[in-house]
């Protein structure tokens, strides 16, 4: 299973939503801080957003200590890019954790520290409120739009 989260961010570090999404099992879940919880096509999509986002830009992801087994699995993976509503530079540090079955991602959750990263994107105000519940609940409520328009606009 170690190649397998090899493939998904060897995938990521190209931009290659099809790879990742081969590695997820069709009843995936997906889970992070930014959306929150993700279930079989929507996490499929949100991977596809992402990389199609990032292309042309100076988005790269690194990624290490990638341990698995039969059932479940973990990596560190970084990420660097900038944050395109205030042009502000993220090196965001995660742990992810995995379940696997019928030999792919079941579940997939990514951890991080969400004040790091609101510091790092939004700055000063991120710095006031990036530790909130409120602030946890408005970024998700806006990523989760985002990937609705994003899955409307790819259906028409």
């Amino acid at each position: 299973m170690e190649v397998l989260i090899e493939k998904f961010y060897s995938g990521f570090a190209r931009l290659d939503a099809d790879t990742m999404i081969s590695c997820y099992h069709p009843n995936i879940t997906f889970e992070d801080p930014a959306f929150g919880v993700l279930i079989g096509e929507n996490a499929k999509s949100m991977w596809q957003m992402l990389c199609d986002s990032q292309k042309g830009k100076n988005f790269r992801i690194t990624y290490s200590n990638i341990k698995a087994n039969l059932n479940d699995g973990e990596a560190q993976w970084e990420a660097h890019y900038t944050f395109s509503k205030t042009h502000r530079k993220v090196h965001n540090k995660i742990n992810a954790q995995f379940k696997f079955k019928d030999g792919l991602i079941i579940n997939h959750q990514d951890n991080f520290n969400l004040h790091t990263w609101a510091k790092q994107a939004l700055g000063f105000k991120g710095l006031l409120i990036g530790s909130t519940g409120f602030f946890k609940k408005q970024l998700q409520m806006q990523t989760n739009k985002a990937l609705r328009n994003y899955i409307n606009k790819k259906a028409h």
